[in-house]
């Protein structure tokens, strides 16, 4: 088998982009804004309706993340499970074209984006865990990087053909009655990860069919026994890896919140309106997908421990000036930097689990990179909620994100550096000293 057969990199990096149309249109820009909108009822009502559904959406994808990875690599069937779960979430963002403008319907709705996370969560987990069969030992990062940054383009491209051709006035020229254009973009979101996924699906090979067969056998039970064996083994032999769920899971929130909040205090802190909101979410995926490309790069050439500790320390100082500024041009500058520095973030975290990882097991390793994260995701909410509290002012919230992002600094500081440009450290999670 060829090194380009094997090693499909522009169509792996495009099915981020193709799972960006879920992530940004479906949960965080429009159809998410559509069910909590006042078609379905009170805001207040509509709104908690929406996170218990994505709450315990999240609590399957934390039960459950490991054991599929396990499965997938036990069978070799990374792709079979991979295009399973994109076809899952597929489906879910098309069936949300019924979701009719009446309160009857937020609980079809709410149900169809749940699902529609776990499907896309899970299949997040196998995505990641083909990086180290696309890449090399001295392209890793690089590689990593280009699938973040695709995944922050295809959300940006997607979210302008939402604008233009189906928002009011939209060149589709489509209805509003009953919300039929906003229906509309579910369909869009569906055949756009459809198609965009298409071409990793059709041409990453498949693992033996004994192999398949053979975990077919087991049973789920067995699956869990064997996770918890895992668990055992790491805290005796892979110390290192657990320390890097722990601050992973940790600086990870920190970063998730630099976007939650980013448009909430554009708004209500500075004062944009609804279209400079958008404008700064367009901009900030450019930047942050550039920032992906060049930490990619750094990666290969300084290892993932460097640039995830240059990426948080400049999150905290580029996050410092907002506490005392309240300029609209401040808040574009310091936001826009705070965008650069989380893409490379996101970008090295994922090369280093893929470089300690065990040969065969990054299903598994990845879905507990999942459960982690899930486990510790109330922080960055709970601390900014906290500050904004205590503070009594909104912007004070950035200092609850900066106290998320400092802890996960200095628990990445506990971690061994990796040498670039080398075999991945595999079986022990240990590393080089820590420098």
């Amino acid at each position: 088998m060829s090194a380009e057969t094997r090693r499909p990199v522009i169509p792996w990096a495009l099915w981020d982009a193709g799972a960006a149309s879920f992530n940004a249109i479906m949960t965080t820009f429009v159809f998410s804004v559509y069910l909590t909108g006042s078609d379905f009822g009170d805001e207040t009502h509509t709104s908690l309706v929406l996170s218990a559904g994505l709450i315990c959406a999240g609590l399957v994808i934390a039960l459950t993340a490991p054991v599929i990875g396990q499965r997938a690599d036990r069978a070799g069937s990374r792709r079979s499970a991979l295009a399973l779960n994109t076809a899952g979430v597929v489906v879910c963002s098309g069936a949300c074209f019924f979701v009719a403008p009446e309160p009857g319907y937020l609980l079809l709705g709410v149900a169809l984006l749940s699902l529609g996370n776990i499907f896309n969560e899970i299949a997040a987990v196998h995505y990641n865990a083909l990086l180290p069969a696309v890449s090399t030992p001295s392209t890793l990062g690089r590689v990593s990087g280009l699938g973040w940054s695709m995944g922050y383009f295809g959300g940006i491209l997607a979210l302008l053909v939402v604008l233009l051709g189906f928002i009011t006035p939209g060149l589709l020229g489509l209805p509003e009655e009953d919300a039929l254009n906003i229906r509309a973009v579910a369909v869009f979101a569906a055949l756009w990860a459809a198609l965009l996924s298409a071409p990793l699906l059709l041409r990453f090979p498949q693992g033996p069919t004994e192999a398949r067969e053979a975990a077919r056998r087991d049973s789920l039970a067995e699956s869990y026994r064997r996770l918890w064996a895992t668990l055992r083994r790491m805290y005796r032999e892979e110390p290192t890896t657990l320390r890097f769920f722990l601050a992973s899971a940790v600086f990870r929130d920190g970063l998730a919140g630099v976007f939650t909040y980013g448009g909430v205090l554009a708004a209500g802190t500075f004062g944009f309106s609804f279209q400079q909101v958008i404008l700064f979410a367009i901009a900030g995926n450019v930047v942050a997908g550039l920032g992906a490309v060049v930490g990619g790069r750094l990666d290969d050439a300084v290892g993932p421990r460097r640039v995830i500790l240059a990426s948080l320390t400049g999150l905290l100082v580029a996050a410092a000036p907002l506490l005392v500024l309240r300029d609209p041009l401040a808040f574009w500058v310091c936001g826009l930097a705070l965008c650069a520095f989380v893409g490379p973030a996101q970008s090295a975290s994922r090369t280093y689990l893929a470089r300690i990882a065990d040969p065969g097991s990054e299903g598994e390793y990845f879905g507990l990179y999942s459960t982690t994260g899930r486990a510790v995701s109330f922080l960055a909410p709970g601390l900014f909620a906290l500050t904004v509290w205590i503070f009594g002012a909104q912007i004070w919230g950035v200092l609850g994100i900066m106290v998320v992002l400092l802890a996960g600094l200095l628990l990445t500081l506990r971690l061994p550096r990796l040498d670039p440009g080398r075999e991945p450290v595999r079986g022990r999670g240990t590393g080089n000293a820590p420098g």
